[in-house]
């Protein structure tokens, strides 16, 4: 599958009115295809098999440079799964590349769930996400935690699934308040699905912190908590 032959089985299934739609409501200046997402969940099922990881990364890489929404959330899809054989190095390469290109929510959050998979693959990996939580770059902090949602969900985490955990919500506490809508979405997001599996650290999290956070979105942390 070549770059030209993707992008022009992406075209054939545009829509130039949903394309009108999808740019008034992402209000990011790029192009847009009017494809929705699931004949875009199909076209990566159908193409995944055709190649081997290596040529499914340079597609995604080439995908991604042509800055149109479809071509950037098909990039993702084509590397979120959970095993990459023989090696996913290139892969998770390619996925943190595109973190300083982020500047919508929908293409970030399809290549932060293509990074999750890489991260619960090799857990060492959240060493390099460190840093995102104190860039300047907006998009790059809200996905630190996006990028690690993952380990909200364990109901009983051995020992090093703890310890990124608290890491992440030490992350969180730099946050709490950040002006930015975003920002304070993606803590609430990562509260509420914490509070689903550790009610007890998401309440002390918000006990200690909610009071600096954005009302709505202390609340909306705190929405699955009995």
């Amino acid at each position: 599958m070549t770059p030209a032959a993707a992008i022009a089985e992406l075209e054939a299934l545009g829509d130039a009115a949903k394309a009108a739609e999808m740019a008034a409501y992402h209000k990011v200046d790029r192009r847009y295809l009017g494809v929705a997402n699931p004949a875009l969940d199909q076209l990566s099922k159908t193409w995944r098999p055709l190649m081997d990881v290596e040529e499914r990364v340079a597609l995604s890489a080439a995908l991604w440079d042509t800055n149109t929404h479809e071509a950037r959330v098909l990039a993702a899809k084509l590397l979120t799964q959970a095993r990459l054989r023989p090696s996913d190095q290139s892969a998770w390469a390619l996925i943190t590349s595109w973190v300083p290109d982020f500047d919508a929510w929908a293409v970030a959050d399809h290549a932060c769930m293509a990074g999750q998979k890489r991260l619960v693959w090799d857990p060492s990996r959240v060493d390099e996400i460190e840093a995102w939580h104190r860039s300047d770059h907006m998009w790059t902090r809200r996905a630190a935690l996006v990028i690690t949602l993952p380990w909200t969900k364990q109901n009983h985490p051995k020992p090093q699934e703890l310890e990124i955990r608290d890491r992440v919500l030490g992350w969180a506490t730099t946050y709490v308040d950040d002006p930015e809508w975003f920002i304070q979405k993606a803590v609430a997001w990562w509260l509420r699905e914490l509070s689903k599996h550790d009610p007890d650290r998401t309440r002390a999290f918000l006990d200690a912190h909610g009071d600096k956070m954005k009302p709505f979105a202390a609340k909306e942390a705190a929405r699955k908590l009995v």
